[in-house]
């Protein structure tokens, strides 16, 4: 296979294969002895385009599905485009040689992948999400994120999170702009296997706090399943056409949306409203929680007449909510990390996150080595958080480092 890198064009025969691509990462797990307890990824991610074939069969309806099936003839795509150059002008080498990956005859692709890098990082559970529908939000037809939402859920439900896939789960994918299609999915979906809440996209313009979407909050929280709002970028968006370089757009971009619903979220009293409902924000880091608890309490001393529905101060409701670790600020100034772990309560509220196989993914090593964590707390961070926000069982060491 040939791949166009930062030099010459380099040809390689090998072929690619996840557990040696994670060979390091199985190292830090045997060493740190991720065998002696629970580790749970909230995040990580498979591309489904690659099985897009399959997902489009579940379309039902049959002009949609036409139209499905004619772009992807053609090479087109049906979910809205976002630039961007992840994968390091062709340094990456996992993007394109995964797909030369072999996996066992008769077991699902996607999850027999999964497993590998699970096993390699010592992970026993993990949460999986799409990814280039998390771009499908600013699609300019409504009717293709409903139908797609519902053709790729069947698919993951049937095809990858079946019974014999127990330590994979996911948070489906809610098509956020049309409330009742996503109420329905609720209604759907809620406790068929693996499935361990909804996600909803940051990357779209639809208020968080309409009144048209409190029967999905509802409906949730009476299934005791958490929410999650997983960011992204947009490129295309006006504020961020001013960026020349996509490292700009990326790190702005997903801080930026969650910051925006998170804002929405609190100060319209949906913490409040919804007691009872566990809310997770993810693929934001960490260092833009502080900012908001500042910010958000500053204003609100001033203006709290805006804010009716609140009993406590913003900064609480937000220490009441989960977040997922990554991308983690890993910079040469280790107090500013250990404050934000303070300040977001993360002993209880911060889930591990790994983003695997993205480029900027996280080793559970992100926070096994952080020098100002008790074992206790790593523990509770890569594992036991989550296990109680999604009621997963555990009694043995799942994943085989």
């Amino acid at each position: 296979m040939e791949l166009p890198t930062s030099g010459a064009n380099h040809i390689i025969n090998e072929d690619f294969d996840t557990s040696s691509h994670l060979a390091h990462a199985r190292k830090q797990a045997i060493e740190r002895n991720y065998k002696d307890f629970l580790i749970v990824d909230v995040d990580c991610h498979h591309y489904e385009t690659e099985r897009f074939a399959e997902i489009i069969e579940y379309i039902e309806d049959p002009i949609l599905k036409q139209l499905a099936k004619s772009a992807q003839r053609t090479g087109k795509t049906l979910m809205a485009r976002r630039e961007g150059h992840q994968d390091m002008g062709g340094r990456v080498l996992r993007y394109p040689m995964r797909k030369t990956e072999k996996t066992p005859p008769g077991q699902d692709r996607d999850a027999a992948l999964s497993h590998r890098y699970m096993n390699a990082f010592g992970v026993d559970y993990a949460v999986l999400f799409p990814t280039a529908m998390l771009s499908l939000g600013l699609h300019p037809q409504p009717e293709f994120e409903v139908s797609l939402a519902w053709a790729y859920n069947r698919w993951l439900v049937e095809r990858v999170l079946a019974d014999n896939q127990p330590r994979i789960k996911s948070l489906l994918y809610l098509p956020f702009n049309d409330p009742e299609a996503s109420y329905e999915m609720v209604k759907a979906f809620a406790g068929k296997p693996g499935v361990v809440g909804f996600m909803v996209t940051t990357v779209r313009y639809k208020p968080v706090h309409d009144n048209v979407y409190m029967k999905v909050y509802r409906l949730m929280e009476e299934h005791n399943l958490p929410l999650a709002f997983h960011a992204g970028f947009n490129s295309a968006d006006r504020s961020f056409e001013q960026a020349n370089r996509f490292i700009t757009v990326h790190a702005l971009g997903f801080t930026f949306y969650n910051m925006l619903n998170i804002f929405n979220w609190v100060v319209n009293g949906l913490p409040e409203r919804f007691p009872k409902l566990k809310v997770i924000w993810l693929e934001s880091g960490l260092a833009w929680l502080p900012f908001c608890m500042q910010r958000m309490d500053n204003e609100y001393m001033m203006r709290s007449s805006e804010c009716p529905a609140l009993k406590k101060l913003p900064s609480e409701y937000i220490t009441d909510m989960f977040y997922g670790c990554q991308p983690m600020e890993m910079t040469a100034n280790s107090e500013m990390l250990e404050q934000t772990f303070k300040f977001i309560k993360a002993d209880t509220q911060l889930l591990y996150a790994s983003d695997y196989p993205h480029w900027d993914f996280d080793a559970p090593s992100v926070i096994y080595d952080l020098p100002f964590l008790n074992e206790s707390q790593k523990r509770a961070i890569l594992g036991g958080n989550a296990q109680r926000v999604f009621n997963l069982p555990f009694t043995e060491k799942l994943a085989k480092i």
